[in-house]
């Protein structure tokens, strides 16, 4: 049975069920399994299994002590009818060995809806008797409409999500702020992600607050972010499936290797596909691709990562992070569990803005990651150009990756190339409209209409919808005010 404890420390060893719940270790090291080499898949056994199928052959290893009835009726319930193609994550080719693999069909059209439909279910079963959870949320854009949209009247749970205030799409907001449920707060923070992000987990590591809301309200805390292994096994499930899609169609025979590129910018997404890797699948190479906020690249090239450099508001919000909360899980496995190297590093993060990791350590990394990064004309570019050379349009974080696998150097064209796309492009219909040099009104729903006409697509309908859905959250307040109001939010409920 796969046991989970902290990148910081290995003394406390919990179920998944346990660390679910939890979210966020004691000591601020996010859980891990050491045992996922020991869960290993054969690639050939994906093949000709629906999304579902794939779905229990992964979560039954990682997530080893929820019953096979348990796991049934969970993904039962989050891969259903509010997924707009029966596939989940359908897989289209674009020509020259390049595919994409869409991860925006589900109800909030973000690819956060594969893990965020699922983890609800797992976390009601992981609570315990006459306890509630309240789920915190920090999010640069897709987590929360996600998580609101998964939690949302979910029996036994409450969630609150923080937004930075002035950092997301208006479509992102819309979906957040008019979010319908009893059981749930959205508030926005002057700051950025980075702000919140810290914030809720200094909240989490709070043991008075922890003791209060336990004693007066009978309620813990608990993460819907990536930081959450609930968050993150689900998300493994969909590189697997891409695999079987590529050996279905005849691209690969089982065991071929395949690469795969990857926007990220808090580095779960791409984490998921090192875990995939770890646990059998011919992972080739894992190209991390960020925007102008490079932290990621900067650290892939150089080892050094340094959060101490101008935040950039670019064209691709969901990625505009400069700390990435998901790395000291792969330095974790990388460095081969060694904790304290975790703590020294994570300690150097926290008093001084950044790190250094061994020079082998780093060469090691590299064997696996490679990197690359837009600006926002880059983007722009990769939008327009991908509709014009392959007739297909993406959203500006998906361009991002675009970009770099069309600038990637080395690369062997018999081994398949996999782009995971992030979101819908009518999730940002102005920066998509702008790109492809079409009118661009102010109002996100009228650029809407205009892309639809022109590249013959259709929206999906609950975006569409969001310009008369009313607003029911108008909350702002400094991130010093967050633990006070996760207080108010858990006695209020």
């Amino acid at each position: 049975m796969s046991t989970y404890h902290s990148t910081r420390g290995g003394e406390e060893q919990l179920q998944s069920k346990q660390a679910i719940r939890r979210g966020l270790a004691p000591d601020g090291g996010l859980y891990v399994s050491d045992e996922l080499d020991a869960l290993t898949i054969d690639p050939a056994s994906v093949a000709g299994l629906d999304y579902k199928g794939t779905a229990k052959l992964v979560l039954s290893r990682l997530l080893s002590d929820y019953s096979s009835g348990q796991l049934d009726s969970c993904l039962e319930a989050a891969y259903g009818e509010q997924w707009s193609d029966p596939a989940i994550t359908p897989l289209v080719d674009l020509g020259g060995n390049d595919f994409v693999l869409e991860l925006f069909r589900g109800p909030t059209s973000a690819f956060k809806d594969v893990a965020l439909q699922l983890l609800p279910r797992l976390m009601a079963l992981a609570g315990e008797d006459g306890e509630r959870i309240m789920v915190l949320t920090a999010t640069s854009g897709d987590t929360g409409k996600a998580a609101l949209a998964g939690f949302a009247d979910a029996p036994g749970t409450g969630i609150t999500v923080f937004y930075p205030q002035g950092k997301v799409s208006q479509i992102q907001r819309l979906q957040m702020v008019t979010q319908e449920g009893g059981n749930l707060r959205v508030c926005a923070v002057r700051g950025n992600f980075d702000d919140a992000q810290s914030t809720v987990k200094s909240i989490f590591a709070d043991a008075d607050l922890a003791r209060e809301l336990g004693k007066k309200a009978s309620t813990v805390l608990s993460s819907a972010n990536s930081i959450n292994v609930g968050r993150l096994a689900p998300q493994v499930v969909y590189y697997f499936r891409a695999y079987g899609s590529l050996m279905e169609r005849g691209v690969i025979r089982p065991g071929d290797s395949v690469e795969f590129c990857v926007p990220t910018g808090n580095f779960g997404d791409v984490l998921a596909g090192y875990y995939a890797k770890m646990m059998g699948l011919p992972v080739a190479r894992l190209t991390v691709a960020s925007d102008r906020n490079r932290v990621l690249n900067d650290f892939l090239t150089t080892g050094v990562y340094d959060r101490n450099r101008p935040f950039y508001i670019t064209t691709s919000p969901s990625m505009d992070i400069l700390i990435s909360s998901n790395l000291e899980r792969m330095l974790y496995y990388m460095a081969d569990g060694d904790t304290k190297l975790i703590v020294s590093l994570m300690a150097d993060l926290e008093s001084t803005g950044r790190y250094q990791v061994p020079e082998a350590l780093l060469t090691r990394i590299r064997g696996l990651f490679s990197c690359g990064w837009a600006d926002e004309d880059q983007v722009a570019s990769a939008i327009s150009d991908c509709w014009e050379d392959r007739g297909y349009l993406i959203d500006p974080h998906t361009a991002c990756g675009y970009h770099v696998m069309a600038v990637q150097t080395g690369r062997d064209p018999a081994v398949p190339r996999v782009l995971l796309s992030t979101a819908s492009p009518y999730k940002f219909p102005r920066v998509v409209c702008q790109s492809l040099g079409l009118e661009t009104p102010d109002s996100d729903f009228e650029c809407m209409d205009i892309l639809a006409e022109a590249t013959n697509t259709m929206p999906p309908k609950a975006l569409r919808a969001l310009e008369n859905a009313p607003v029911r959250f108008q909350d702002c307040i400094d991130p010093g005010d967050m633990s006070d109001y996760v207080r108010h939010a858990v006695m209020q409920s």
